[in-house]
């Protein structure tokens, strides 16, 4: 069982701050990968409201040891006062892909 890889679900309020947040993450090497789901409706709770907004889903594949790092960045590019951040364990998966990921989240000194 592998728990060291992660998946980590961000929502943003549009595909550009998706895409900017990514990009960031992907090219100083915290995340392997990101996929952006262009349209979701989230229904929630925020300061005594009921709120029925539009907005982008973004997935990350990284690993464990690098979630603060990306909780840092996210919060200091997200547009949300508290913007949700939620990592996931990848239980089981391709060791190839596995790997890549590993590969692709290594950082030079």
């Amino acid at each position: 069982m592998t728990t060291e890889y992660i998946l980590i679900f961000i929502t943003t309020g549009s595909v550009q701050e998706a895409e900017m947040i990514a990009r960031t993450l992907v090219e100083k090497k915290l995340a392997a990968c990101g996929n952006i789901v262009p349209a979701i409706r989230s229904v929630f709770w925020w300061q005594g409201n009921l709120e029925n907004e539009q907005e982008a889903l973004l997935i990350l594949k990284s690993r464990s040891v690098l979630l603060s790092d990306i909780i840092t960045v996210v919060k200091a590019l997200h547009s949300y006062d508290e913007p949700e951040i939620i990592a996931m364990p990848i239980f089981a998966g391709s060791e190839s892909y596995l790997a890549w990921i590993e590969k692709e989240t290594q950082q030079s000194s």
